[in-house]
């Protein structure tokens, strides 16, 4: 504890830009689940080279996972994870390569066979990436849309390919491993598309591949389709007209207009000349773009239509939307059926064999029957209506209660999920956050070790946060959000080092009593605990030139770097409130200097990273122990005789001491500074030396079992109080600030001698 002398002006330097955050997300104890919303999905059917069929589904979790089939049992067998924000579309280009997209702005390729391997990230987006359409006899041919009005046409195989390294430092794309760390490859100019519609590419040093641009979108894109040849394409969005474009040079070829809301998604049939659309405004059009006309009109559903999949021969579609229900459509006769109800709005379907797969915004996916190969197995079951050209029709008849039954009540197969959480709440010890999911299960989690300390299972959110109260003042040091249907946690510089904690209180053994933990390093230094692991294990790569001989002092200094690093780690352990475990561990979603955000489990490192896929002030922390100047981390407090006391004066001036201080060493200085007159230098309040103090200030023998803390031995007979209150001796300054002086002027104590009781 010391004087706080007179404060002049600091003008504190201004931080020029805003450090990169580390984000680390909670995954699932069950980690085979989706635990968020489904947005996408997609079948690879069996063919000659494997028997074997699967399902890619794509989440609001920020992963895809890949379903295997065993009889009658469906299993994860691949998580693909590195998109670091919603998966909003997944397209399988053949059968080995997978297509993402994601609100991250990124397009990825994956190795659609392998353990979840990303193959390539394309960032050439500004704004979140909502869908993607494939050519399914010319696997090569992807377009991706988004909300920035681009619409971009890619052949893959050539932008999987080699290329050579570019003279400039711009890299646009990465592979290596599930994240896209490390070796990047680079991506040119784009080619622009002038006013005429023409093709210019931009001259470039690097020989790397450039997609085509269909330019002409002022507005959102939602919705994409192409033809099986890739000839045509046919993209749709916020505008409510049909745009048609030849992807082999991104020219436009013709607008549709029609729809009276957003165009949510599209079909082409095998030739591309007939396309089914869906809107928001509850209408499915058929469209001759021969004609360049819409067809027919049908009102089937009562909200948005924002999903659709036709039979191979095109003569009938399944819908499904905003209003929870699938229908199965005949686009001759205009006769349609329900097929079931569902509790959430459907996102997409996927035909596999006889059935269907239906998408929601639940983290779980359903198989239904749908007899692709005879649709009208489905009629023969009664219930169908005729679908009509106005929508208000089909709504009255909704809201008139003159809906038909389903035709199927239960799904073939069903893929759970887990709930996602929907409400959550920071406790003050700011290491514990109560959560609540969507099936209203309360979870208590330890955000130091990424684990659930207690499941509550289904009780009352409000109740239990009251019970788990408690009246402590710790500063914030991350923030959170529950985007990805999980809890992520955000650390940025430096207010994630704003947070200590005593070793003791910690149950950190081994260590002085006043030792203190900053929470956020040692959680730095968990997460990244396998990283520094698989490092340390790396031989040190020492790079000659031809010819040349490293000098003896060369040698020595690489020796004493070598084990300056190694030492470091060594003693400096993960402490046991910070370890995260191996089973179903956390993920981290940040991005170093090149390269880009991505995402990765952190047991999956290989120890090669650094300050190119991490920030520097993470790896300065974990690895130096160097941490950023931090502010507020002291208290000032003045410390007065209670009113009528004949206790002396003990001190006059303003005080400081560390916030974390606890009330028991304002009184060990109290009972230090009667006595002597003076404080020892040993009285600091931030030091590691406990006081006893002189016998005769403290009453009875003070003698306590053995196992108390230092400063309970001796029992003094110094009271502190705030605003008229006895504080525990346990309490510590900022918390008696918070909860007892509840004032923003400067902290005022008072002490007196103990009145026996």
């Amino acid at each position: 504890m010391h004087r706080v002398a007179s404060s002049g002006s600091n003008g504190g330097s201004v931080r020029t830009r805003k450090e990169k955050k580390l984000t680390y997300v909670f995954n699932d104890a069950n980690d085979t689940k989706h635990c968020a919303g489904i947005n996408c999905l997609d079948v690879l059917k069996s063919s000659v080279s494997s028997d074997q069929s699967y399902l890619f589904t794509g989440s609001r979790d920020g992963t895809l996972k890949r379903w295997a089939f065993d009889q009658d049992t469906t299993f994860c067998s691949a998580t693909f994870e590195s998109h670091v924000d919603w998966v909003n579309d997944a397209a399988l280009a053949g059968e080995s390569t997978l297509v993402s997209c994601s609100s991250d702005t990124t397009v990825k390729t994956w190795d659609s066979l392998s353990d979840g391997v990303c193959t390539r990230t394309f960032r050439q987006h500004s704004d979140y990436v909502t869908c993607l359409a494939v050519a399914a006899k010319n696997s090569n041919v992807v377009a991706s849309g988004g909300l920035g009005g681009e619409v971009f046409i890619w052949d893959i195989e050539a932008a999987l390919s080699p290329v050579a390294k570019p003279n400039d430092a711009m890299e646009e794309s990465s592979a290596n491993g599930a994240n896209g760390l490390g070796n990047s490859q680079p991506v040119t100019s784009l080619r622009n598309v002038g006013s005429s519609n023409n093709i210019s590419v931009q001259s470039s040093p690097s020989h790397g591949y450039a997609p085509t641009i269909a330019k002409g979108h002022k507005e959102s894109v939602y919705a994409l389709a192409m033809n099986d040849a890739g000839t045509m394409l046919v993209s749709g969005g916020t505008e409510k007209v049909l745009r048609v474009w030849d992807p082999r040079s991104g020219s436009k070829t013709m607008k549709l207009r029609g729809h009276t809301d957003n165009v949510r998604v599209l079909l082409l049939d095998s030739t591309g000349r007939f396309c089914l659309s869906g809107s928001s405004d509850s209408m499915i059009r058929l469209w001759d773009l021969g004609q360049q006309r819409c067809l027919h009109t049908y009102a089937v559903h009562t909200d948005s239509v924002w999903a659709l999949a036709c039979t191979p021969s095109f003569t009938h579609v399944y819908s499904g939307g905003r209003d929870q229900s699938l229908y199965l459509t005949d686009l001759a006769t205009r006769e349609s059926v329900l097929m079931c109800n569902k509790e959430h709005p459907i996102q997409q379907l996927a035909l596999q064999d006889d059935s269907i797969w239906v998408a929601t915004i639940d983290s779980s996916v359903e198989r239904w029957p749908a007899e692709v190969q005879s649709p009208q197995k489905v009629f023969q079951r009664g219930g169908s209506f005729l679908a009509g050209n106005l929508s208000f029709n089909r709504a009255r008849v909704s809201l008139e209660g003159l809906n038909p039954p389903p035709a199927y009540k239960e799904p073939l197969t069903t893929i759970p999920g887990s709930h996602p959480i929907v409400q959550h709440e920071i406790l003050n010890n700011k290491r514990q956050i109560l959560t609540k999911d969507a099936g209203d299960s309360v979870k208590l989690w330890d955000i130091t070790k990424g684990v659930v300390v207690e499941d509550y299972g289904k009780i009352s959110f409000e109740e239990k946060k009251e019970e788990l109260f408690e009246m402590v003042s710790i500063p914030s040091w991350f923030t959170v959000d529950t985007r990805l249907g999980c809890l992520s946690l955000h650390l940025e510089t430096p207010q994630c080092f704003s947070a200590e904690m005593y070793s003791a209180d910690l149950k950190i053994s081994g260590r002085p009593e006043d030792d203190k933990i900053n929470l956020g390093r040692e959680t730095l230094k968990g997460l990244l605990g396998h990283w520094l692991a698989k490092k340390k294990h790396k031989p040190k790569p020492q790079v000659v030139a031809t010819g040349d001989i490293l000098s003896v002092k060369d040698t020595k200094k690489n020796l004493i770097a070598s084990k300056s690093e190694d030492s470091s780690a060594a003693n400096d352990p993960v402490y046991p409130p910070f370890e995260f475990p191996s089973v179903s561990p956390p993920s981290i979603i940040t991005e170093g200097s090149q390269g880009g955000p991505w995402r990765k489990k952190i047991t999956e490192f290989i120890g090669t990273e650094d300050e190119k896929d991490f920030p520097l002030w993470c790896l300065d922390a974990v690895l130096n122990n160097r941490l950023p100047p931090r502010e507020n981390t002291k208290l000032s407090f003045f410390l007065h005789p209670c009113e009528g006391s004949n206790v002396q004066v003990v001190t006059l001036g303003k005080l400081s001491a560390p916030r974390i201080l606890r009330v028991h060493k304002v009184t060990n200085y109290v009972v230090e500074k009667m006595v002597l007159d003076s404080p020892l230098d040993s009285l600091a309040i931030d030091g590691a030396s406990v006081l006893g103090g002189p016998q005769q200030l403290f009453a009875g023998s003070g003698l306590l079992p053995s196992g108390s803390k230092p400063w309970q031995k001796l029992k003094p007979s110094i009271e502190i109080l705030c605003n008229n209150k006895v504080l525990s001796p346990l309490m510590s300054l900022a918390t008696v600030r918070t909860y007892i002086w509840k004032k923003p002027e400067d902290l005022i104590l008072n002490y007196r001698v103990a009145i026996a009781r």
